[in-house]
């Protein structure tokens, strides 16, 4: 089962749903690096259920225990583990639903796959087990801050409604001014008026979410194999109800000639930039210096409770469900914090490899 993340600077996931706990084992970070809980609970705190209408109330806190890998407020070098309990799992709304594999969901690829499937709140194929991803981020996003780097997301797209395009350097601000996380602040009402309509309904949406690195060096990724654009593609399909992933223009490149869409360079004050960014700030399977953007389709959450045709895998036989529980409307506005932290990590990963960040120890 894939559970790790990265090659020098690895990420571990671990837990469960409804289990008791959930948490991460960060591997490779070197020694010297400020760390504390309270840097790891800024990034929990942006995924966290129960933050605002849009979201499942289910009410936990996510408070973070480091448990090893810190000595005196700094890395000292070995892995560090951080766990998230578990305080308010509810699973009696899922015993209706043993061997009737949920719509939309994994439940029946699981049972195919292991047999003996933890079926409460999806178990390890529930989207709350991206709190070990945001574990990894929070490490990950410190490291970058040195490299005066910086990763951010937003919501560019619920249903049929489109953001408008806003300044990068204003991104991050606008971009939490408003729960859908939306830098246009006009889209977002509309956008959060059809996340409602849809709850009310019984019903979800899906949408788009868009996230950039700024200030990424030229030259990190490989050349063929553990390319940065395919590490990063990869980290981001890993997330639950992730369903496409584009990189600059994306499908739209197909729409143009080279004449059209090559970025053609020039000089800044002795630095080479790019006069468009059509690539996305990766060529050759390799960063160019100029911001990557990555975007994602994002399903419609499939836990809806009006009634769904599904399978008795016990008696073989058609019946209707329905699903209770406390569900997401719409994850977008939720996996904003876990694509930031999935692209970070990847990002050190491809810094670390390529001799950006000495592997040993914080200069």
């Amino acid at each position: 089962m894939g559970n790790t993340i990265g090659k020098m600077f690895s990420v571990t996931t671990f837990g469960s749903s409804h289990g008791r706990a959930l948490g991460a084992v960060v591997d490779g970070c070197p020694a010297g690096l400020k760390l504390s809980e309270k840097d790891i609970q800024i990034e929990l705190n942006q995924r966290r259920p129960g933050t605002s209408d849009l979201t499942t109330p289910r009410g936990e806190a996510d408070e973070v225990q480091i448990l090893s890998g810190i000595f005196e407020g700094k890395t000292d070098g070995t892995p560090i583990a951080a766990v998230v309990y578990n305080k308010d799992a509810d699973s009696s709304s899922y015993n209706n639903l043993i061997n009737k594999p949920r719509p939309g969901h994994g439940d029946y690829c699981w049972i195919s796959r292991y047999d003996h499937y933890d079926y409460r709140g999806g178990g390890r194929g529930s989207g709350r087990n991206t709190i070990g991803h945001v574990i990894g981020g929070a490490v990950a996003k410190k490291i970058l801050k040195i490299m005066d780097m910086n990763v951010v997301g937003h919501v560019t797209q619920i249903g049929n409604i489109k953001a408008n395009k806003v300044n990068l350097n204003l991104l991050y601000e606008y971009s939490r001014k408003n729960a859908v996380r939306c830098a246009d602040n006009q889209a977002a009402e509309k956008m959060e008026n059809r996340i409602l309509e849809a709850k009310k309904e019984g019903n979800s949406v899906g949408g788009v979410v868009e996230t950039i690195v700024l200030g990424a060096p030229a030259g990190l990724g490989e050349p063929v194999f553990g390319k940065l654009d395919a590490d990063l593609a990869q980290v981001l399909m890993g997330i639950g109800s992730v369903k496409g992933v584009e990189v600059g223009f994306g499908f739209k490149a197909a729409e143009y000639s080279a004449k059209e869409i090559n970025d053609e360079y020039y000089m800044d004050q002795n630095k080479v930039k790019t006069t468009t960014n059509t690539s996305g700030g990766i060529l050759g399977g390799m960063s160019n210096g100029m911001p990557i953007i990555l975007r994602m389709a994002v399903k419609p959450t499939p836990s809806i409770s009006t009634p769904q045709k599904t399978v008795d895998l016990e008696n073989r036989e058609e019946v209707e469900i329905e699903i209770k529980g406390r569900h997401d409307p719409c994850i977008c506005p939720r996996i904003i914090p876990v694509a930031e932290a999935s692209v970070a990590i990847v990002m050190v990963d491809h810094l670390i490899r390529s001799g950006f960040i000495n592997p040993c120890k914080i200069k």
